[in-house]
This record gives structure tokens, sequence and C-alpha cells, in this order.
């Protein structure tokens, strides 16, 4: 996801000054925060099909007293009926859909009834990086059936804002933060530091957890009219959107590739240049491992937007697979061109630049990716390799365990820790590292050849 220098001085050290204030934000909110979010207005939604089977779950949040709630559009996709559940355990019909947007995949619905609790709507405008944010929303793993039907636990999450900048399509802008959504968590609200929601949690991943700026959604709150699941679901059958969508939902949950090229070809007839399905198609040749047939797709949703992050830094990935470095790097650099504090790209920039022999240049780019992300373990790996070409060995031994603790344990990794603990006359730890390399791979021919060397050697 380019030719981008990153100096590390005053503003490298502003950055850290604000996420160490950031972590304080975490460890004493109760001091931070004016008041504790409205959870009593956060749902579980329950979305059943036509012969009244649990499709799936998702969060939503109620923003007005009359009921009106917000969650994503794809939280929809094939319902005949939904049904929101409240901490409490209280079950309510959603009456109806008020208003929905396909492409910035929102929607607006109705609940039976009145007089509900509500969470405040924000400023989505006034936000910047480095802002502090939090999610909430009922994760898929922790529903679960119990007397009365299926109940869930809502989860609040602690993070910042990266970036707020267009991703696949260029009309409008999301929010790129810290903040951890896990699946469930679509259609939940994103907070600020005064628990008002600025934004409403759409997709989660490594470093790629997009928010939807509320201010997007407040003109459409009004009902004009109040649509049925049945309607809805018939206006679908023409929709590229939910055919993406149907897609998405065979790939990441049910992990069916061939049925998920299916749907995305689909969408496609309808809109050759539909980024989102050029993407998601590219990304499912890919773990195919059809390398040739990935790089094509991206290279053709970036015809579409050629400032889609995302698309340039996959496939920037899918040149360094084939061996093109050089092409890696280029995409990667652009990426970062695009977003800044994009931390995947910068930590695979670092990894391309250390394969092309300029660790001195990857330094920077990775060191940046672990400011914003210190829990990001193949970024500690390639800054080991970083330090370990220029020769800072106690750095590049640091960042080696760093990254096995955080669980990356390749045998390249215990390679360069053999060598450095050579160099530093180690022999027995030295020695450990050989013994680490051969209960991965008990064959490994150098490495027994090298333990018994090491072994008859000693004293």
């Amino acid at each position: 996801m380019h030719a981008l220098k990153f100096k590390i001085h005053e503003n490298f050290r502003y950055l850290l000054w604000i996420l160490a204030l950031a972590a304080v934000f975490l460890l004493q909110p109760s001091a931070t925060l004016s008041h504790e979010v409205n959870k009593n207005a956060i749902v579980l939604l329950i979305t059943k099909g036509d012969k009244g089977q649990t499709l799936g779950t998702g969060t939503g949040f109620i923003v007005k007293p009359d009921g009106t709630l917000i969650t994503n559009y794809h939280v929809l996709v094939d319902a005949v009926s939904v049904e929101a559940i409240f901490r409490n355990g209280d079950r309510v019909p959603v009456q109806g859909v008020v208003n929905v947007d396909r492409s910035r995949d929102f929607s607006i619905l109705k609940l039976e009834g009145d007089l509900y609790s509500t969470l405040e709507i924000g400023d989505s405008d006034q936000l910047k990086e480095y802002d502090y944010t939090s999610a909430l929303g009922y994760p898929s793993q922790a529903v679960q059936m119990e007397r009365g039907g299926l109940k869930g636990a809502l989860l609040q999450t602690y993070g910042f804002i990266l970036g707020i900048h267009p991703q696949a399509l260029p009309e409008f802008s999301f929010l790129y933060t810290t903040t951890p959504f896990e699946p469930g968590f679509s259609g939940g609200p994103l907070v600020n530091k005064k628990n008002q929601v600025v934004g409403l949690a759409t997709l989660e991943g490594r470093s790629i957890n997009l928010a939807l700026p509320i201010n997007y959604v407040k003109p459409h709150l009004n009902p004009q009219t109040l649509m049925t699941f049945q309607q809805l679901l018939t206006a679908d059958q023409l929709s590229k959107e939910a055919l993406y969508y149907r897609g998405n939902f065979a790939l990441y949950a049910l992990g069916e590739a061939d049925r998920a090229i299916d749907l995305y070809q689909r969408a496609l007839k309808i809109d050759p240049d539909f980024v989102l399905a050029r993407y998601d198609l590219a990304v499912t040749y890919r773990g195919l491992g059809e390398v040739d047939k990935a790089i094509a797709e991206y290279e053709k949703a970036l015809k579409i937007n050629p400032r889609f992050p995302e698309a340039l830094s996959n496939l920037g990935g899918q040149y360094f697979r084939k061996g093109d470095v050089k092409q890696a790097v280029a995409h990667f650099q652009r990426a970062i061109e695009v977003y800044p504090n994009f931390i995947q790209a910068l930590s695979n920039l670092g990894a391309a630049l250390n394969k092309l022999g300029h660790s001195k240049q990857a330094l920077p780019h990775l060191k940046k990716a672990l400011a914003l992300d210190p829990e990001f373990a193949v970024a500690y790996y390639n800054l080991g390799n970083a330090h370990f070409a220029e020769g800072n060995l106690d750095e590049a031994e640091k960042a080696f365990h760093t990254a096995v603790a955080k669980g990356v344990d390749f045998l390249s990794l215990h390679w360069k820790l053999h060598e450095i603990h050579l160099k530093k006359g180690r022999r027995q730890q030295a020695i450990n590292e050989l013994q680490i390399i051969l209960q991965m791979d008990p064959q490994h021919p150098d490495a027994n050849k090298k333990l018994k060397e090491l072994q008859s050697s000693q004293p």
C-alpha cells in the first residue's frame, strides 16, 4: 500500500507522546470520559430468514426515543425479520426499515413501541488523527442460546483515529481506527471521549477497522415511509451490493471461496466498475494461491480507483510473493502516500526494503508501524531483520524475542538468533536455537550439521 521518507525526529516524538496519552485514557477512563456510554441504547440484532432460521447477528444503537435505530445495511441482507435484544434481556421486534444506503452501508430501522433510551450523536467532522475512540458491540462468538432465545454479551474496545479518507469508493471517507471491531460489531457505535457517536462500525480487521462517519447518516434519520423487510428483500434482488455482501458472507463466514467468486462475478455483471467486488474477488484468488488472477483483479480495481490504499498494499504483497520486490516497494509506497498511518503497509514496506538490502531505509517505517500498533508481531520480526542487517545485534535480538512472545515463530528468526548468540560467544544459547529449529524441521540438514559441530566442540 511508495516513496515516502519518514524522519524520526520531533514529529515522531510527538506521536509517541500522543500514544502515551492515549494509553492513559485507556487505563483511567473515569478520569477522561465525562460519563459512561449509555449501554442500554445498544442492542444485539438477530436476523431471520423465510423459514424462521437465524441468518446472522449484528449490533445496532438507538438514536431517537421513538425507537429509531442505526446499523449497517449488510446486517439486513436476506432478512425477513429482525429482532433487537437489549442488555437486560428484553426482546423487541423491528417494525420496519426507515432508510438504507447500500453504497455507504448504513440502514435506519424502527423498533416497535416508543420511549427508548438513546445515544447522543456527535459531529464526526470535528475528528482528527490520534483522537480517542471507543467501539461497542456484540461479538458473534459470544452469542449463545439461553432460555428464551439467543443472547449476547456487550463488549467495549478502545483505540484512536489513524486517518480519515476514502477507501474503495472515492465519494466518501471512512474513519480508520486502531479501535478493534470484533465480528458482530457491524452496525455498532464508535464514540468519542464525550461518548457521543461519531461513527458506525463497518469493517473489522488487523489495523483496518473502518467506521462510517456519523455525519453521513444524520440527514436520513427522519422517516418518509416505512419499508417492510420483504420489500427490502425484493428490491435487493437487483442490487449489486446485496450480491457483494452475500459473497463476503460466503467467503469470510463460511469459507466457501467458489460461491464467493460466483457472487462477486454476478455483481460485476451488473456493474463491471464495482470496485469492492473487484477487490474482494482478488482477495479470494489470493487466498486460493492464484497469484496471477489476484494481481489482475487488484489492477482492475486500481484502474477504477487508483487511490484505494488496501488494494495498493495487497497488490504490493502479491508482487512480493512473485519475487518482484521493486514492484512491491512501489505499491507499498503508494499506499502510504494515500494513507500515511497504514500500519500493515508500513510493515510490508519495511520487509520489502530489507529484501532489497535497504535495511537502513526500512527502519523508520517499521518503527512507525510499531509506534502505532505495539502488538503487531510481524513488524517486530521485520524490525529484527533490519537491525540484524545493520549490525545492531542487541536491538535485533530484542525485536526477535518480542516477535516470538507475540506469536511469530519463523525458522529464519531462530537462525538469526543462533548467529547473534554465536557472535556474542553464547555457545549454549546458540545450541538452544538450533534445537528449536530442529523441533520445527527435524530433517533440516544444516541445523543437524551445525548442532553436531557445536556439541562436539564443547569443552
